[in-house]
């Protein structure tokens, strides 16, 4: 057989007579790493610099500053969602009766107030102080979505600019499971 043999320089045969033969001295070697740990750090400075990193998702909500003194506002304007702390959604405008409402038909009851009021509708959000904070972002998800719908009805309504009126509200315990205890 032509070559083969054991790696790392093992005895092998040798044909004809037999003696006594001088074992091979190995040749040592060194690695010099130098070159390997810059190389390193510069792949590692490339990769930093090239991968895009996640940035943070937040929501961006302008509060106004307070006023001291009262806004006056048409009652016959005012669309108020209530998220009960047990997670039920519920709207009404005025004073009509709350009804309940899934965040997919929120968003389709909105829309239509504000393009049936031609953009005059205020939308007050209250929240149970022990509602869950996911719903409640997810409200404020669904009222954002409702927004290029809104833009598209006023266009037609011939209303070419969109003024959102929007106010964060407490959640009066007493007036509010009043209204919507029944439902």
């Amino acid at each position: 057989m032509a070559g083969g043999g054991e790696l790392g320089g093992g005895k092998s045969e040798r044909r004809g007579k037999k003696g006594k033969r001088k074992a091979k001295k190995r040749l040592g070697f060194r690695l010099d790493m130098t070159p390997l740990v810059d190389i390193t750090f510069l792949l590692l400075t490339f990769f930093m610099l090239t991968t895009s990193m996640i940035t943070p998702q937040t929501m961006e909500m302008n509060v106004p500053p307070e006023i001291d003194e009262p806004v006056e506002v048409k009652e016959s304007e005012l669309l108020t969602v209530r998220i009960r702390e047990d997670g039920t959604l519920f709207a009404n405008m005025a004073k009509d009766t709350p009804e309940k409402y899934t965040l997919k038909t929120l968003q389709k009851y909105v829309t239509d107030k504000n393009i049936e009021l031609k953009n005059r509708c205020i939308v007050v959000l209250k929240s149970s102080p022990s509602a869950a904070y996911g719903l409640v972002v997810s409200v404020l998800d669904v009222l954002n979505a409702a927004e290029p719908d809104i833009l598209q009805g006023l266009k037609a309504a011939g209303i070419n600019e969109r003024k959102r009126k929007f106010t964060v509200s407490p959640f009066d315990k007493t007036e509010d499971e009043e209204r919507i205890k029944g439902l």
